[in-house]
């Protein structure tokens, strides 16, 4: 309305203004309920399932989670001691400073040395490029008929890049998440010209090299008592691809893969598995025959918490979830309390904890969601508190796959997977040999080495002995 119109229709008097403001009142509520209702729409439309995966959903659509939580205020709590860096007792080399001629402060004269102040200093010899003339003996062989001579370790068969820079840049790559470029970069800039192509090639010989170590790692890993296994999307070229992972507390074991089903999971392992398989509910693991099964309590967790998103102001939802999750943080309670428990009570417990369970899986419901999870927790009732049976090897959660699956996940943020199937191959060997001499506290980068350099020599690949290997050893 235009100002003319308002002052025409204040001209013709008061009943007249009144019966037209009512008017505009009326067709701004009608409208105010047309924009209400088409925002319900929308948010309809984008709402998100429970069960869609979480790499499907766009970052613009997952909640805030950290909105509201209180920051962890930093350093040690109060009342414990503090901690500081040990000096390092026999330095490499000493350097003399020279006494002051005058102070540098005000340049004015100064008395001489008093004493001599001690402090240690810790670094890196700087990274700067190398190059070695070998000189080669050679011999004739009468038995072969042909020319021998010594094998040269420090570099692969024809190269003539040192064989520790393949290394090197192997573990900052596929174990640091570093871009080829700029490993280039990083090479440039200390003295050593080298391309991308020349890398990833590199990379690939090596891991041909190590791919004996890479089969004795599955060896290892189907030997294991508890085997745990993820997967999560990868990208080959732009396609999508599965990048698995199977391992035990000591070894890891990657392979990249087309499919996502159980075909992969019966090819790794078999179809039988002598010992506990520690996943997540997803249906691959579910033909695998195995003495038992735990499924991860924490994804249970996880959507749980997808619908409590969903639907906070849901008291049938509500209800549902709050007996569930206690149901399962009763058991966790109970793995807890085992060693001060005598076999009889935890009988007990664990006897009216799946009662309580069954009771609340066999109890009618109108939730979609409730009726959801009670058939997902129906399928796989004897794998949920198989924890307490193989405590203490076993967890009731699947952190540890988790995280050996973080490193990937940040090398593809960054790197957005392979650009071919000789890489995806080269890949998954070097991160299993990097990630299994990690997690076993060992130097990923000189255990590599020495593999790679006994292949070189021709000698039989073996890659080390876990601690509970040795002790099965000498035990037996």
């Amino acid at each position: 309305m235009t100002e003319t119109q308002a002052s025409a229709i204040y001209d013709k008097g008061r009943d007249a203004t009144v019966r037209a403001l009512l008017s505009l009142a009326e067709e701004n509520t009608k409208l105010q309920t047309e924009i209400e209702e088409i925002q319900g729409r929308l948010r309809a439309s984008t709402t998100v399932a429970p069960t869609t995966p979480s790499g499907a959903i766009a970052p613009y659509q997952k909640p805030n989670t950290a909105k509201g939580r209180r920051r962890r205020r930093p350093g040690r709590k109060q009342g414990h001691l503090g901690a500081s860096r040990k000096a390092a007792e026999n330095p490499d080399r000493e350097i003399e400073h020279p006494p002051l001629e005058q102070c540098p402060n005000c340049q004015g004269p100064v008395s001489e040395s008093l004493e001599v102040r001690e402090r240690i200093i810790e670094g890196l010899v700087r990274m700067a490029a190398e190059t070695v003339r070998h000189s080669i003996p050679r011999h004739y062989c009468t038995n072969c008929r042909k020319i021998v001579e010594p094998a040269v370790t420090d570099a692969m068969p024809g190269a003539r890049i040192a064989l520790h820079v393949y290394v090197l840049s192997a573990w900052l790559h596929y174990g640091c998440g570093l871009s080829v470029a700029k490993l280039v970069a990083l090479f440039r800039h200390s003295g050593l010209t080298i391309s991308a192509g020349a890398l990833t090639q590199g990379w690939q010989r090596l891991a041909t090299m190590l791919n004996p170590a890479y089969d004795q790692i599955l060896t290892r890993v189907k030997d294991s008592l508890v085997l745990m296994a993820d997967e999560t999307g990868w990208r080959i070229r732009g396609v999508t691809y599965w990048l698995w992972y199977f391992g035990s507390r000591h070894w890891s074991y990657y392979v990249i893969d087309r499919r996502r089903g159980t075909s992969v999971v019966q090819r790794i392992i078999g179809k039988f598995f002598d010992g506990v398989l520690l996943t997540d509910f997803w249906g691959a693991y579910n033909a695998i025959e195995t003495w038992a099964k735990q499924r991860c309590i924490f994804h249970l967790y996880t959507a749980l918490k997808k619908v409590d998103i969903q639907r906070p102001d849901d008291h049938i939802w509500r209800d549902f979830r709050q007996r569930l999750k206690r149901i399962f943080q009763d058991a966790v309670r109970l793995l807890n309390d085992m060693t001060a428990l005598d076999q009889p009570t935890i009988e007990r417990r664990r006897r009216l904890l799946e009662q309580r369970l069954d009771r609340l899986l066999a109890a009618p419901s109108t939730h979609k969601d409730a009726r959801r999870l009670q058939k997902r927790l129906c399928r796989h009732r004897d794998e949920l508190f198989t924890f307490l049976d193989y405590a203490p090897v076993l967890s009731p959660y699947n952190n540890h796959a988790e995280q050996q699956m973080r490193g990937p996940v940040i090398s593809r943020r960054i790197s957005q997977g392979n650009r071919s199937m000789q890489g995806a191959r080269a890949q998954a060997i070097l991160m299993s040999l990097f990630r299994s001499m990690e997690i076993q506290h060992r130097n990923p980068i000189e255990e590599v080495l020495r593999l790679a350099q006994d292949a070189i020599a021709g000698k039989p690949l073996v890659i080390p002995l876990t601690p509970d290997e040795i002790d099965e050893q000498l035990a037996a």
